[in-house]
């Protein structure tokens, strides 16, 4: 099993996206979750900020007061990174467990399904799946080949099957770089900043001027696009972007990336129950 980090920015349709990837039967973790649940009380996180910002930073219910400790550290690197110190390592640790889970667990989508007809309708010009090396490669060939079969994602022993890789949904993914070394493939969502900048308007009732401030405190989409090894356009029709995260699920499908780690597992376990069954010969009496 392997990581993919996914992205996007504000009014780019991440969200739209990951929920056509759990309707794939993905996994999906949600960093900005596992962020919040590290901090209420009671967690280590919770103790180590208020022992470090004072109690000034809690809400009456004792939950950490999340704009008054973003007031504390805006434009202060120290005390920022002092909060990353503390936060980072306990989400990563939640991460890793939540990640465990997935791995422990058999995909239900392992089964064959044949994908929803609303995917798989050929567009009168293919979408593209971009990525770092031959962005913008046609794939008309592929979404031919993915009208007329089943998603049979897996045929191996029952040993084998499982979620074949797992998506973190983090918005900072490049602006942090916290997380980076621990995915295999990276994904923006990206849409162009006319289309985004209608959206958000649109969206949230903004003015053109807030609208514009809002994007502009993000890292803009065009620079993570250039960082990321696959780039999901959703800057068109909305069937457009669906057919390209069919495509990119199949193409993570049919990785072997997700190898190594299952077999060092079995290996593992093989090497335990040998071990097991020698001490049992060992220790029992024979007959």
């Amino acid at each position: 099993m392997f990581l993919v980090g996914l992205t996007g920015g504000i009014a780019s349709g991440k969200s739209s996206v990951i929920q056509v990837f759990q309707q794939l039967g993905c996994a999906v973790i949600d960093v900005d979750v596992i962020a919040r649940h590290v901090v209420q009380p009671g967690y280590p996180a919770h103790r180590r900020i208020v022992e470090a910002f004072g109690t000034e930073v809690l809400l009456e219910n004792g939950d950490i007061n999340r704009k008054v400790l973003g007031d504390l550290i805006f434009n202060q690197p120290d005390r920022r990174h002092l909060l990353n110190t503390i936060t980072h390592p306990e989400i990563r640790k939640e991460m890793m467990k939540e990640t465990f889970k997935y791995f422990l667990r058999g995909s239900r989508s392992r089964r064959t399904q044949p994908l929803a007809p609303a995917l798989l309708t050929s567009p009168a010009s293919p979408p593209v799946v971009q990525g770092l090396h031959g962005r913008g490669s046609r794939t008309s060939q592929l979404l031919g080949a993915l009208t007329s079969i089943h998603v049979q994602v897996s045929e191996a022993p029952p040993a084998f099957q499982g979620y074949r890789y797992v998506i973190l949904d983090i918005p900072l993914l490049f602006e942090t770089k916290q997380l980076l070394k621990y995915m295999a493939h990276t994904v923006v969502v990206y849409c162009d900043r006319d289309t985004q900048l209608a959206r958000l308007m649109q969206r949230n009732h903004l003015n053109r001027q807030d609208a514009e401030a809002r994007i502009e405190a993000q890292l803009p989409l065009k620079d993570k696009a250039r960082m990321a090894r696959h780039v999901l356009d959703n800057s068109g029709e909305w069937s457009v972007t669906k057919r390209q995260v069919v495509l990119l699920h199949a193409e993570l499908e049919r990785s072997l990336e997700y190898l190594p780690l299952r077999l060092g597992v079995l290996t593992g376990l093989a090497g335990l129950a040998g071990l097991l069954y020698l001490l049992t010969r060992c220790l029992l009496p024979s007959p």
